[in-house]
């Protein structure tokens, strides 16, 4: 695990990136309660990348004000995102919906977009950014694309090419194409408002957005995290580092 001490840059402070957690049942030493978790990797890659990072809890007061103390976000993956959010009835293979987790981070999101807070939406945390600003999901995958190259099963991951968009911020970050960790069976259908395609799959499934009205705000519908990709969470630490937040 990466060190706490203090950034590269020689500011003396690492910028404090928020990544939201889940409430889940979970059995640690002699308990088995409710508990806010989060997966360790998204830990693990925030301090890498030169990051503080603070597990922000499934609260929906989210607003301007209570953002402030962040230098940058992470929504993270997880469940299907309730189709009622972007004005859907739910697909039969759309499930495990967590509405007190979708309040939690459609207001979380809402406020850091209203501060320009730099931002990453990772999988699900992509969906979440592409409906909170009026688009809408492909709530099942395969429908679309005959085939379960996203997810080949609940639960596990699949290797996968994307090809970036020239000239996109995230091409710059990663390059023409990578091969990325993929666990999804939903994808973005119709774009949220200035939010542009930054990367796709060989089946035309949009794998990566960027808000163009802002000043860093991407999502991926990988699991960078997975990968010990540290690059795109080294770039929203590097941008906060830029905005002087």
């Amino acid at each position: 695990m990466a060190s706490n001490g203090s950034d590269s840059s020689g500011s003396g402070r690492r910028p404090v990136i928020g990544v939201t957690t889940y409430l889940e049942r979970t059995r640690y030493g002699a308990w088995d309660v409710e508990a806010a978790v989060l997966a360790r990797t998204y830990v693990d890659v925030v301090a890498a990348a030169g990051g503080n990072p603070v597990l922000l809890p499934p609260l929906d007061d989210w607003q301007a004000e209570s953002v402030a103390f962040l230098d940058g976000l992470v929504l993270a993956g997880g469940a299907d995102v309730d189709p009622a959010r972007y004005g859907q009835r739910p697909h039969p293979r759309t499930g495990n919906l967590r509405p007190d987790r979708d309040a939690a981070e459609f207001a979380l999101a809402r406020a850091a977009l209203e501060v320009d807070l730099p931002m990453i939406g990772v999988c699900r945390g992509m969906q979440v950014l592409n409906a909170v600003l009026g688009g809408t999901l492909v709530q099942h995958v395969p429908d679309v694309t005959g085939a379960t190259t996203h997810q080949p099963a609940v639960g596990q991951f699949a290797n996968n090419p994307v090809s970036l968009v020239p000239g996109s911020r995230l091409a710059e970050i990663l390059g023409p194409s990578a091969v990325v960790s993929c666990s999804h069976h939903q994808a973005i259908d119709r774009l949220g408002a200035g939010l542009t395609v930054a990367a796709t799959a060989a089946d035309g499934t949009i794998e990566a957005v960027e808000l163009s009205t802002a000043d860093f705000v991407l999502g991926v519908q990988w699991h960078p995290e997975q990968d010990a990709e540290v690059r795109l969470f080294k770039a929203l630490v590097d941008n906060t580092r830029r905005s002087d937040r």
